[in-house]
């Protein structure tokens, strides 16, 4: 009963998918890691690590989803390019408002 978008009683499970995808810089853009992480209901399944190259499975769902995505080279062309595309050309454009703006903190400074 009650309108389609209406949640009843059987309805009240909530489920949450999450992807999240991280820019790991060292010396600035010298080396960069590009990470893409995939969870579901608080638990990571699924993540992709350009010093590892491929798609790993963190659990038995998330391995069957790493074979299928290491199998399409396409798919892979587009993970393993990330760290430009992705990252470094990101980088360029964030910089000026976050690592440049950053002030050294000293240690005789209190934290308002």
């Amino acid at each position: 009963g009650g309108h389609p978008l209406t949640c009843g009683p059987a309805d009240s499970g909530v489920f949450q998918w999450m992807g999240k995808v991280e820019c790991h810089f060292i010396n600035g853009i010298n080396c960069v890691r590009f990470m893409v992480r995939q969870i579901y209901n608080r638990e990571q399944y699924l993540h992709f690590d350009s010093d590892v190259g491929e798609y790993v499975g963190d659990t038995p769902y998330g391995e069957i989803q790493a074979r299928y995505r290491n199998s399409q080279p396409e798919f892979m062309e587009c993970a393993w390019t990330a760290v430009d595309w992705y990252c470094r050309n990101n980088y360029k454009g964030v910089t000026p408002f976050s690592v440049e703006r950053r002030v050294p903190h000293s240690p005789d400074q209190s934290i308002p």
